[in-house]
């Protein structure tokens, strides 16, 4: 039961900020920018910073790759481009909002899998299986092996995404699986690491925005609807706030007390590009 209101609001969370991003800031993507030299770190240019990620991304393509496997592919917006740069993709995606948005933007140029990556069933092989930021929700001690079932020999693993230096989440940004894990799980399997790229002061900055807007936005806006919920229903208001007391004093501790910036994140994480090719 836990777990299924933890994927509710997932997807719920993950609904909000693809209409908020969309609607106000122009966002086709819900994954981090990369903010190269010269890009000042400002939400209003977050979506120049993500279609930087992206350029990246596609960079780091092997040449042989053909045919490729999206895990997590959020709204669409990336397997699209690559479809349109002659790249065959399906994608992988247990969000119902979100499947919606990929069969309106992808019709019947791929196939859909509508599924947690776990459950995935198809008799495909591909060059290459790929997770953008979407690595970390997978369970580690299963994925290798499954994305391995869907390759061809010697095709290719991409993976961008941040991991956990430490085994304590001394950052107040949660997620990702440890580094040292990974690296031995990855070491024992039928892959073999052919590039390794640390991108974490390159993505560190997406913290700071968020942290900015959060103190001076959100929490702004969320102070002034209390106040005036006091003055037309203080009663009410007094009772909402002790029946859900643990849970607005976790938001306050993550929100206004956690370490949430940009610095906090590169001492607590380690954002990597790792390309790994089928070898066994």
């Amino acid at each position: 039961m836990k777990e299924s209101k933890k994927h509710i609001s997932r997807e719920i969370g993950l609904e909000i900020g693809h209409i908020l991003g969309k609607g106000l800031f122009r966002l086709e993507h819900l994954h981090y920018g990369l903010w190269k030299k010269g890009l000042e770190p400002d939400i209003l240019n977050l979506h120049t910073a993500q279609d930087e990620y992206c350029k990246f991304i596609i960079s780091h393509i092997p040449t042989e790759v053909k045919t490729i496997l999206d895990v997590g592919c959020g709204a669409g917006a990336f397997s699209k481009r690559l479809i349109d740069l002659g790249y065959k993709v399906d994608c992988v995606c247990p969000t119902e909002y979100q499947n919606k948005l990929l069969e309106q933007r992808l019709g019947k140029t791929s196939e859909i899998f509508k599924c947690k990556f776990e459950d995935i069933k198809t008799d495909r092989k591909y060059d290459m299986v790929m997770f953008c930021e979407s690595f970390q929700y997978i369970d580690l001690d299963r994925v290798i092996d499954i994305a391995a079932g869907l390759l061809k020999q010697g095709g290719f693993l991409l993976i961008c995404d941040f991991f956990k230096k430490h085994s304590a989440d001394a950052c107040g940004i949660k997620g990702g699986h440890k580094l040292d894990k990974f690296m031995n799980l990855i070491g024992q399997s039928s892959f073999k690491i052919i590039e390794d790229i640390d991108i974490t002061a390159e993505t560190a900055p997406n913290l700071d925005i968020l942290d900015k807007a959060t103190k001076e936005v959100m929490i702004p806006v969320v102070s002034a609807a209390e106040r005036f919920f006091q003055s037309r229903n203080p009663i009410i208001l007094k009772l909402i706030k002790w029946k859900y007391r643990k849970k607005i004093a976790k938001a306050e501790q993550k929100y206004l007390k956690g370490n949430r910036a940009g610095k906090d994140f590169a001492e607590a994480k380690t954002y990597r590009l790792f390309v790994c090719r089928k070898v066994k």
